[in-house]
């Protein structure tokens, strides 16, 4: 789809924008403004299991409202609070505290209160459409101008004052209308080619953990004889297969206990090991800590090598996976934090044959029990030690890590391509909006029969 450009143009006047339809007008948003930008309460509320809904900033996903989940406040609270802030049909929520630019507008007529890290911006329909100002304020350029805008002390924030200072583009109300039209339009076709290519990815992650729990529970042989494991979760194992507990097979160490008043920003010192460090299948080093080591220090045995195992052990089932990762050359030198367990597996047990059995489904239903309901879920090096598991000959184990390597590389590629599609697609439907808001592309004429 191609649209032609406005016949004519002119000089902005800000330099960010450039050149605009020469009919359009450019102003802040406090001159489309029906009120004053306000928030919500600064005190946190008392929060009850059914009521009237309560947002924050994290209310606010992929450019909309979500309520799913979110908590509850007291009808007494909420007529307290809407004095302040009472969000109604097309009011424009955005968070300025922590995830700043976060921008949805409101498609409900129910109640429900807001929390201070959004503020609540009403747009005068006679001088601007809501829907319309929505699309500026997530376009590109305009996140830009909010993040200039924003502070930092412990957290990203944008003032109150500053907000109604955002410029915007103020085309005729009938453009506005169009504009937005094509861009609802246009967007939701991209949105479904999106939601399209999540699924496939979450076909694929879900086929990947069938495939691999499989190979590491039945082997490779699909005509080997079977026994009952005695486990009724894990079911059969190949008749030769020894089942035992983990603690049979490997040596588990909790990290040191490293006083926060000694941490460093020095990267000659040794890095330390955290829970934040953790990811799925691997270590990341994006946010880190430092410690520097002295002769008779007692801290060896807290020194990493590569091949092991690391695991985080608080919150240690994630959206993408369970955090466990294996220790690399790059890793190193790193040194073992409280909270993360470090597993040195013996002779009978290859590390990687372990890590996929700590990442299967068999390891989550072996603790989540436990951990159900608890606010910051936890396994402890006990529990550890009491996951029964399958051990195939060591030969088994390498043919079986090697055919799984295999299957990752595989799965992993054609998760990689759906990735790349949908960040090819959310670029499209960014540069779409960029271009319409700002007048670089002329969709007056534009009709949904056209696009079909």
């Amino acid at each position: 789809m191609s649209f032609q450009r406005y016949p004519e143009y002119k000089d902005s006047g800000v330099e960010w924008l450039g050149e605009v339809p020469a009919h359009w007008g450019v102003l802040r948003l406090k001159n489309v403004l029906a009120q004053k930008v306000t928030d919500g309460p600064h005190t946190t509320p008392v929060f009850i299991d059914e009521g009237v809904p309560f947002l924050s900033v994290d209310g606010i996903q992929n450019g909309e409202l979500v309520f799913d989940g979110c908590r509850f406040v007291s009808e007494d609270d909420h007529a307290e609070f809407k004095r302040k802030a009472s969000p109604r049909r097309n009011d424009l929520l955005m968070g300025k505290a922590a995830s700043t630019g976060k921008i949805a507008r409101v498609k409900v007529d129910f109640d429900f209160s807001i929390w201070s890290p959004l503020a609540l911006i009403r747009i005068d329909r006679n001088a601007a459409l809501p829907e319309f100002v929505e699309y500026i304020l997530k376009s590109k350029a305009t996140q830009a101008e909010i993040d200039n805008y924003c502070t930092a002390n412990t957290q990203k924030n944008i003032s109150m004052d500053d907000i109604p200072r955002l410029i915007l583009t103020h085309p005729p109300i009938e453009e506005q209308t169009a504009i937005a039209t094509f861009l609802d339009h246009e967007t939701a076709k991209i949105d479904a080619l999106v939601a399209e290519q999540e699924k496939l990815i979450a076909l694929l992650q879900e086929k990947r953990q069938a495939v691999i729990s499989h190979a590491v529970t039945k082997g490779l042989n699909p005509n080997v004889p079977m026994k009952d494991s005695g486990v009724e979760w894990l079911g059969e194992v190949p008749e030769h297969w020894a089942v035992g507990k983990c603690g049979f097979y490997l040596r588990i160490l909790s990290g040191f206990a490293f006083p926060s008043s000694g941490f460093t920003d020095d990267d000659s010192d040794h890095r330390l090991l955290r829970g934040a460090n953790v990811g799925v299948s691997r270590l990341k080093w994006d946010d880190t800590v430092y410690w520097q080591r002295s002769e008779g220090d007692g801290l060896d045995d807290y020194e990493m090598v590569e091949g092991d195992l690391v695991i985080g052990m608080d919150r240690p089932l994630i959206g993408e996976g369970m955090r466990v990762a294996k220790v690399t050359a790059e890793d190193l030198p790193s040194l073992l934090l409280q909270r993360v367990a470090s597993l040195k597996v013996g002779s009978k047990l290859h590390a990687d044959y372990l890590h996929y059995l700590l990442a299967s489904e068999m390891f989550i239903a072996h603790f989540s029990p436990e951990t159900t309901g608890v606010s910051v879920p936890h396994i402890s090096p006990d529990q550890i030690n009491k996951f029964i598991i399958p051990i195939p000959p060591m030969s088994e184990q390498l043919a079986i890590v090697n055919d799984v390597k295999r299957l990752l590389t595989e799965f992993g590629g054609l998760i990689a391509e759906s990735e790349i599609a949908i960040t090819l697609l959310q670029e499209r439907r960014s540069a779409l909006i960029s271009a319409a808001v700002t007048g670089q592309i002329d969709v007056r004429n534009w009709s949904v029969s056209e696009s079909a």
